[in-house]
């Protein structure tokens, strides 16, 4: 279904799920104004043409003992197929590692790291990432606060309202 073909009624669906997933589908169906049959083949139309991916329940890293969070940049040493899969097979591998983008400009990868300490970091760093075959430079920033966190997608721009 393109993005074209989804109402108003779709949109604010998305949004409630967004904002709690484990809403029941009657009081789902309550705040889109629909009756529950129509509102479950809704979100299942929606699921089946993945505008949903999956469902998750969102931890506290520092309430589960991961308060380390580190941004590094990875440079490889050539831009080569092999070498961006095989990084790219290792590092999917890699539980503490949370996001990792391609990139343009300065660094060919961006990830988001978690880590219990400092030294658990180190380990992951030295018996990981650095022999990761063609890695030719990283740079790792640490964060001090979160200033900001969502998970939610803004749908302003496709008629959300």
């Amino acid at each position: 279904m393109p993005i074209s073909d989804l109402d108003k009624i779709d949109f604010r669906i998305l949004e409630f799920l967004q904002d709690d997933a484990r809403i029941a589908n009657t009081d789902l169906a309550r705040k889109v104004n629909l009756s529950p049959s129509p509102c479950l083949r809704r979100v299942r139309s929606l699921e089946d043409e993945g505008y949903i991916r999956r469902y998750a329940a969102l931890l506290d890293p520092a309430a589960i003992g991961l308060p380390v969070s580190v941004f590094i940049q990875v440079s490889l040493e050539r831009q080569v197929d092999g070498a961006l899969d095989e990084f790219e097979k290792q590092i999917v591998a890699r539980p503490e590692v949370m996001e990792c983008y391609l990139m343009t400009g300065d660094s060919e990868y961006l990830l988001r790291v978690v880590a219990p300490d400092l030294n658990s970091f180190q380990g992951f760093l030295l018996e990981h990432l650095t022999r990761i075959p063609g890695v030719a430079s990283i740079k790792s920033s640490f964060t001090l606060k979160q200033v900001s966190y969502r998970t939610a997608l803004p749908l302003g721009h496709i008629g959300a309202d």
